[in-house]
């Protein structure tokens, strides 16, 4: 990362890291902040960022070596990207870098230039994420607003944004004012090509998204996966409740996302809101086990029941799918839903599930599991590091089709043996 402080990098630097990983990809963010926390004693003030104070320049320069040299050892042992969350504000730093990732170690090296001057989006990350940094846990706000204005001046006395003419050698992406204006310079290969893809699609505008399952279907009630069957009484008592929420929430510009199937549409049909279906919402596809309940699966294919138990992200069902196969159709709804601003998605358990995964930095052992129970609405409204969630349980009643990770690989909870005869 490059840029000067309160410029978005940290949010950028988790926000990448959290896609990469999700589609993947071994990510890990080393911030130089953190190590700087360790090395010292309690924050006094912006004072320590002077480039005339000798003794705090060789401390900043000390921890920027050590995440360097963790996050260069940790790529040779585990990692596929890491993240290099830092202001490099400089040729020579850059220069240094450079030489540490590239000429000793080998790897391939990307910088991310998030450039701002625009005052209203610098005072509103100061207020919102620097103010409340370890830093100043003791200090108000209003004297943290202040020391951190003067910290942000002493690095513009030395600031060097990334130049095309001197700087020529180096892959990098500039991002302006949070993605009105984006250049890019020399980006090779598949990974970079990603990163700036992602990165041209995020942006910071407040917003929320509403995520639920259609309501119940004929097909849940006979504890049956997958199909395309209509919704049952109760499903369609959930659709008109639906309807009342989302509108007694007033959400401004509101597009709704349905999949193409049938319990998801009739689910969304009573909302007055402009309505896409997506055919990459669909419902994973379970092949041969298609409207077959479990009991039925662990009776005729046990061997496939069991070996899905055994590693259930990466298990695909014969001539079906897999949930890795899922993260990767679902990859384009991620990025438009990036792009968005308030959106209602109404889709399928397991659907439902990646993409809450996303969101929520879920890894692929965690994924599979997650509860994403009927007739219960999530709304996620990102912030500058993360999601704030509620959770609004409707209270219509429904099947509960979530089960958990056995034990034993094959084995089946009772109230699956027992559903089907309800």
């Amino acid at each position: 990362m490059v840029g000067l402080p309160a410029r978005g990098k940290t949010y950028i630097a988790k926000k990448l890291t959290r896609y990469l990983n999700w589609i993947g990809i071994n990510t890990r963010v080393f911030n130089v902040g953190e190590y700087r926390r360790q090395a010292t004693e309690a924050y006094k003030s912006h004072d320590f960022f002077r480039a005339d104070n000798t003794q705090a320049m060789a401390i900043r320069s000390k921890c920027a070596l050590d995440a360097l040299e963790d996050m260069c050892k940790w790529l040779e042992n585990y990692g596929e990207v890491a993240v290099y969350d830092a202001t490099n504000t400089t040729f020579e730093r850059r220069k240094l870098i450079y030489n540490v990732v590239c000429e000793r170690f080998g790897f391939k090296l990307f910088f991310v230039e998030s450039y701002c001057d625009d005052p209203k989006i610098i005072e509103a990350n100061i207020r919102e994420v620097k103010v409340n940094s370890p830093d100043y846990k003791d200090m108000n706000k209003d004297d943290a607003l202040l020391d951190f204005v003067h910290r942000i001046e002493h690095y513009k006395a030395c600031y060097q944004p990334l130049d095309e003419v001197q700087e020529k050698q180096f892959s990098f992406m500039k991002i302006f004012n949070t993605g009105h204006k984006v250049v890019v310079h020399r980006h090779e290969g598949h990974i970079q090509s990603r990163v700036v893809y992602y990165l041209m699609n995020i942006h910071i505008m407040p917003r929320s998204i509403y995520l639920t399952r259609h309501g119940e279907s004929i097909l849940n009630l006979q504890g049956r996966i997958g199909g395309d069957a209509d919704l049952s009484e109760r499903g369609r008592e959930y659709a008109v409740a639906l309807a009342k929420f989302i509108k007694n929430q007033n959400i401004p510009r509101l597009r709704v996302w349905t999949s193409q199937l049938k319990r998801t549409i009739q689910t969304a049909a009573g909302i007055d809101a402009p309505q896409e279906r997506w055919k990459a919402l669909n419902e994973i596809d379970a092949g041969i086990c298609e409207e077959m309940t479990y009991e039925e699966i662990q009776q005729k294919f046990p061997q496939e029941f069991a070996a899905r138990d055994q590693d259930k992200f990466h298990y695909r069902y014969p001539r079906g799918e897999s949930y890795e196969d899922l993260v990767a159709r679902l990859e384009p709804v991620i990025m438009e839903l990036e792009r968005q601003e308030n959106v209602l998605v109404v889709a399928h358990q397991a659907v439902l599930r990646c993409l809450l995964a996303y969101f929520l930095d879920k890894n692929s052992e965690e994924l599979p599991y997650l509860r994403v129970p009927l007739h219960t609405i999530v709304k996620l409204t990102p912030m500058a590091y993360g999601c704030e969630v509620e959770k609004f349980d409707v209270p219509i009643a429904a099947v509960d089709t979530h089960r958990d990770k056995p034990s034993i690989p094959g084995t089946l909870e009772e109230k699956f043996k027992t559903q089907e005869n309800d």
